[in-house]
């Protein structure tokens, strides 16, 4: 059997369903989308969902910034709700990160992002259950705050289909087939191929797999991740995201009654197959956290686990993302997002629409070279210029 399509993007996570939802609004007729599972089942369902600017990569900060509106519009945009909750976003730097911190404020500054730096005592009335004594400086966005992967990923699938997308669930790719490094389409396990002219590779952890058949290494590893819930006890009130790069811990609300508990230490990855890992928190890590969550809320003596789960990033040496052109004509990888895909989702989807259709990025701040697979050949690893001491993957 056979079936064609100008596109094929593989993967209906928020990056692979922004890039089909971008292309189709670019006038790119029959753009096909296939997913192993079903939309958001991967690293997107999973994901925090933690919207955010601070980024020390300009070209991360600016896609952060042009994806917030969409993401905070999703209704009036995209037709659908992302669950996008404006809460706030606080980060908390020790004294070897203050410098950091403000050569990063200046840099999203220039890039015209909504932050700006506070004192001990506007920390506090933003989180008044909060301890701040070990916190040397912060930075604050006001529109900053969370979303819901799931629903952003229905949202993007929405606007998609009214382009004329097709979407094909429960249909699992085994490689990219090319010819004369010329890409000509997808094969699936069940022996089915699929033409296309162009193939974008969004599939997460799954991705170097899919596309090692045509010559393509790419350095992404699964790295498993480990979440909290938990329950306040006590009224909250409204409090912002907080990012605690003292601790090396993140936490958001989570609905009305409950706080999401994110480690944010990555200095011991724990590598794993994204097809077989526990889904639940393991002792190790949850004494290590309920430590710093107690460190940091004294206001919360009376806070509770609630539950735990576990998820997979897709990551790669510099813990930044790959959207690129690749050897093969027409194979486009768009994967590695190291925990960063949801905050920047509707910017990815119009780099990638930009680089299939005009081979360059059109969006103001943004170059695409930042984010070419030949980096790490080339030794030129995507580094902010002034990284965070012990937390480097926040960039």
């Amino acid at each position: 059997m056979r079936d064609g399509a100008s596109v094929v993007v593989i993967g209906a996570g928020v990056v692979g369903l922004s890039a089909a939802r971008a292309l189709a609004e670019r006038g790119v007729d029959d753009v096909l989308v296939v997913d192993r599972n079903v939309m958001g089942s991967g690293g997107t369902g999973r994901s925090s969902g933690v919207v955010r600017c601070h980024y020390g990569i300009p070209s991360l900060a600016a896609m952060a910034w042009r994806s917030l509106p969409v993401l905070a519009g999703g209704v009036d945009l995209l037709g659908e709700d992302t669950g996008y909750r404006r809460t706030g976003y606080l980060v908390a730097v020790g004294e070897a990160n203050v410098d950091a911190l403000v050569a990063n404020v200046a840099m999203q500054h220039q890039l015209g992002i909504d932050v700006e730096q506070i004192d001990h005592t506007t920390a506090g009335r933003l989180w008044p259950q909060a301890r701040f004594d070990d916190v040397a400086a912060f930075a604050y966005e006001t529109l900053g705050g969370y979303g819901d992967g799931h629903q952003t990923a229905l949202a993007f699938a929405s606007a998609a289909r009214r382009g004329g997308v097709r979407l094909r669930q429960h249909t699992r790719v085994a490689g990219v087939f090319a010819r004369s490094d010329r890409t000509i389409g997808v094969e699936l396990v069940d022996g089915e191929r699929i033409d296309a002219d162009q193939v974008v590779v969004a599939a997460g952890p799954w991705s170097p797999a899919l596309v090692a058949g045509v010559g393509i290494e790419l350095p992404i590893r699964s790295q498993r991740a480990q979440i909290l819930l938990v329950d306040p006890a006590d009224e909250l009130g409204p409090v912002p995201v907080l990012s605690d790069l003292v601790s090396l811990q993140y936490v958001r609300t989570e609905g009305t009654s409950s706080l999401l508990v994110g480690d944010s230490d990555h200095s011991e990855p724990e590598w794993s197959d994204p097809d077989r890992y526990s889904d639940q928190a393991d002792d190790r890590l949850l004494v290590r956290s309920i430590a710093k969550f107690d460190h940091r809320f004294p206001g919360l003596p009376r806070a509770q686990l609630q539950s735990t789960y576990a998820g997979c990033y897709d990551v790669t040496p510099d813990y930044n993302p790959i959207i690129s052109a690749t050897p093969v004509d027409g194979l486009w990888i768009c994967a590695g997002f190291s925990g960063h895909g949801y905050k920047i989702s509707p910017a990815v989807g119009e780099l990638v629409a930009d680089l299939v259709l005009t081979g360059e990025s059109q969006i103001p701040d943004v170059d695409h070279r930042d984010f070419r697979l030949q980096r790490f050949d080339d030794d030129e690893l995507l580094v902010s210029a002034h990284p965070y001491v012990g937390a480097g993957q926040m960039r």
